[in-house]
């Protein structure tokens, strides 16, 4: 079968794939492999800045090539890779195998071994879905909201003095004003969205049991955890969970959904009062020609 709307398992790659398409390059598969590798070519390239002792001589002049396997990341690429995984049965080692190949392409094969060093794969797998994230909420989800938020404010001053019969529990009750019914809403989401904005982008990153024994062991003298502090901290621009197992700890990755949830349910509260207003005639409905 072809891949359709029709064919899709899920709604949201279906049915309303028009309504998420702009989050296809954070969350699809091709998305996560990009951010992998995004992760991949800055760790080398913080390995070389730090001076660890076999990379003094890599040309700090080809660090715009190797960001350039970033930016221009294809879905080519992302195929390359995906067939490197039918033989390694194992994403990130294929994403490895990918930034290998490309480096010889360039002619960087002398420091190919230091790609991946030390590392676990949730090492880059908790780094680079929390820089997903990150970026999807920053460039989609928060523009989105505040479009929405502006709107409801606009309404509530543009309605402030139009009278209203308000209900409660379905009952007609005291009069109110639209202008106010609206500020509600806009009232709750300005909190969750100042909730929102506090809770951190999470990541692990310190090795096969958080420990950073493989680096430790291999170059005693460097100061690893200032440097995966300053990597992930200052180059992701992510939050480093300072004492992990293999793999972050989720709980702000949770606290982040949470918020998200209750800012659905703020919305999905308005779009019911909206409904209901609309069935009482309160709003007249607006449909395009030939709507349902």
């Amino acid at each position: 079968m072809n891949f359709s709307s029709l064919t899709a398992i899920s709604p949201i790659d279906g049915r309303y794939q028009g309504k998420t398409n702009e989050l296809q390059t954070y969350f699809s598969e091709f998305g996560l492999i990009k951010y992998r590798v995004i992760v991949e070519v800055e760790y080398f390239i913080a390995m070389v800045e730090s001076g660890v002792e076999p990379l003094v001589d890599f040309p700090k002049e080809r660090f715009p090539d190797l960001r350039a396997l970033c930016a221009n990341f294809s879905e080519t690429d992302a195929l390359w890779i995906k067939n490197i995984e039918k033989t390694t049965n194992h994403d990130v080692k294929a994403v490895e195998y990918f930034l290998k190949d490309r480096m010889t392409n360039l002619g960087l094969e002398k420091h190919l071994e230091f790609v991946h060093f030390g590392l676990t794969s949730q090492d880059i797998n908790n780094t680079s879905i929390p820089l997903s994230l990150r970026d999807a909420i920053q460039n989609e989800y928060l523009p989105l909201l505040d479009q929405l938020i502006t709107q409801l404010d606009t309404y509530s001053q543009e309605w402030k003095n139009i009278p209203m019969l308000e209900r409660t529990h379905g009952q007609p009750a005291s009069p109110t004003r639209l202008g106010k019914e609206i500020l509600v809403f806009s009232e709750r989401l300005k909190i969750q969205r100042k909730q929102l904005i506090t809770i951190p982008f999470s990541a692990k990153f310190g090795g096969a049991t958080g420990n950073l024994n493989a680096h430790k062991v291999a170059f005693t003298s460097e100061d690893w955890v200032g440097f995966a502090n300053n990597f992930v901290n200052n180059i992701l621009g992510l939050d480093r969970s300072q004492t992990t197992t293999q793999i972050e700890h989720y709980d702000n990755l949770a606290a982040l959904f949470d918020a998200l949830k209750r800012i659905n349910t703020i919305i999905l509260d308005l779009d019911r009062d909206m409904w209901t207003y609309i069935s009482m005639e309160y709003f007249k409905q607006k449909l395009k020609a030939g709507e349902v």
